[in-house]
């Protein structure tokens, strides 16, 4: 099943972003077959009416299990207990797959996650705009951020607008735990992801700002992609995303 839908009636096709968080990490032998199956769906980012935006986050509550995963943060250790208080998920697990922030299951479920991202891409976002500035000194670039008008039920809640940095074709030569003696590859690996304000809830433009982004050296600059998303504070909802190549 591929993430195809009928063009739109002008003749060009409409892409909607659809963000789809992967919750992985390389100390659980569960997990290559959903890392695999993120880095399909990210190859297939601009397939139909779908503009794809992958994050992978590696939770560290396997590290103690025989494997330190090196691309692994508690930062999205804590992100995914957001969710299963949200989503009814119950305690945290990997793979977990979050297609918008509205509905998760096992990761590796092709079927599931090609018709989750079907469904999120038939709602309407919010026009969301990110825009690469120039870099420091220190090698920190920054980005124009511009959300547009919050429609409706989106104004219930409060909107936190979200800055990430992923990085592709990282590997790892696992040595020790689950996936023993695997070589395993990854796609859209979250490096970083940093609240940078809250969407007003009135204004035809309810939020606009330049953030500034450290890029870490051992970071490959050609790998790199920019991710900006506005998520409701209570419900996760994911109302509008997008993503950009970061130049080198």
């Amino acid at each position: 099943m591929a993430l195809r839908r009928p063009p739109a009636l002008s003749g060009r096709a409409v892409r909607t972003p659809v963000v789809v968080e992967l919750f992985t990490s390389e100390g659980c032998s569960s997990c290559p077959p959903a890392d695999t199956l993120l880095a399909q769906l990210a190859e297939e980012r601009q397939a139909g009416s779908v503009e794809l935006i992958a994050l992978e986050e590696h939770v560290d509550y396997w590290n103690d299990l025989g494997w330190t995963d090196p691309f692994s943060s508690r930062d999205w250790t804590l992100r995914q207990y957001l969710y299963s208080g949200v989503l009814g998920s119950g305690s945290p697990y990997t793979p977990e797959m979050v297609v918008d922030g509205t509905v998760e299951f096992v990761g590796s479920r092709t079927e599931k996650a090609r018709q989750a991202i079907l469904e999120a891409a038939g709602r309407t976002k919010i026009p969301v705009t990110l825009e690469q500035g120039s870099a420091n000194k220190t090698g920190a670039v920054s980005f124009s951020v511009k959300v547009g008008k919050r429609e409706g039920a989106a104004k219930r809640d409060a909107a936190e607008v979200w800055l990430a940095i992923t990085e592709t074709g990282l590997r790892s030569a696992v040595k020790r735990g689950e996936n023993a003696g695997e070589d395993l590859q990854h796609a859209a690996v979250v490096r970083s992801m940093t609240k940078i304000g809250e969407a007003k809830a009135e204004g035809e433009t309810s939020f606009a700002r330049v953030a500034t982004v450290p890029l870490q050296k051992e970071w490959k600059r050609e790998n790199l992609r920019a991710v900006v998303f506005v998520e409701e504070k209570k419900s996760r909802r994911i109302l509008g995303a997008a993503e950009i190549r970061i130049a080198q």
